[in-house]
This record gives structure tokens, C-alpha cells and sequence, in this order.
């Protein structure tokens, strides 16, 4: 029996990473990519205020208020799963209270990309989605 590197292991197991397979660890990215506090952080970093324009820093205060509706704490949970994963910079600049600043990595504006996209289509057919599930639990009844 032939003996494998750890290197050659990890690019085994990434040959065979497929979500469908219940061991596969692109399940738990998928689930945390997939949360609507992740997505909409993103979507903040990614286009700014408004959801418009360029990708540029934010600092915590920014986001919470953009956010509307996030706690504290599921904010401060949300940035460092995303630094964890390196989606996410987190940058500290000595003043005086010390003013911290997030940025999307480069990996994190690929992600970017899609997530604007799954926002997009949610804000544009919310209204169908309403109106079939009105439609569905009126006939359930």
C-alpha cells in the first residue's frame, strides 16, 4: 500500500468534494454562505450604501446601521465567520476609540458576485412569490 502526503490527501478530498454526498464539507459552507445576515453583509460590502456602486471598506457602526434589524451580536457572529473563511479583512486603526473597518477579500467579491444576483432575484419576484403562496394556502384550506 502506497503512503500519501497530507498534500495529496487534501487534493484528493477536494477532487471528491461533492455537496450532494452527506460527509462533504462543502454542506457547512453552503449553509453558512446561505444564511440571510451572510448574504446581506456581502451585499453591503460588495455595493456600498444603497447596495449601489463600488466595493469599499465599511466600519462596524456602517453596517449595523445599513443592516436593519441585525443584533449586535449576530453582527460581530457573521463578520468573523466570514474573516474565518477569508471572505472578509478585518482592519483596526489605532485611534481613539479604535476605529475598525471591514473589506470583502478577493475571494469574498466572488461570492460577491453571486449573492448580488440571488438578491436581485428575491427583491424582483417577491411579488410572485407572495401571490403563489397566497394562491397555495388558499387551495390547502
Amino acid at each position: 500500500m502506497a503512503t500519501t502526503t497530507a498534500a495529496q490527501r487534501r487534493a484528493q478530498a477536494k477532487v471528491e468534494y461533492d455537496a450532494f454526498l452527506a460527509g462533504c464539507p462543502s454542506r457547512k459552507l453552503l449553509d453558512r454562505i446561505s444564511d440571510k445576515w451572510v448574504t446581506l453583509v456581502l451585499s453591503a460590502l460588495g455595493s456600498g450604501p444603497g447596495c449601489v456602486g463600488e466595493p469599499r471598506p465599511m466600519r462596524y457602526s456602517e453596517l449595523s446601521r445599513l443592516l436593519a434589524g441585525v443584533s449586535q451580536k449576530m453582527l460581530t457572529q457573521t463578520l468573523r465567520s466570514l474573516e474565518r473563511d477569508g471572505l472578509v479583512t478585518r482592519s483596526a486603526t489605532a485611534t481613539v476609540p479604535v476605529t475598525v473597518s471591514y473589506e470583502l477579500t478577493d475571494l469574498g467579491l466572488s461570492l460577491h458576485e453571486m449573492v448580488r444576483g440571488l438578491k436581485a432575484w428575491a427583491q424582483t419576484h417577491m411579488d410572485d412569490v407572495l401571490a403563489n403562496r397566497e394562491s397555495f394556502d388558499a387551495a390547502s384550506v
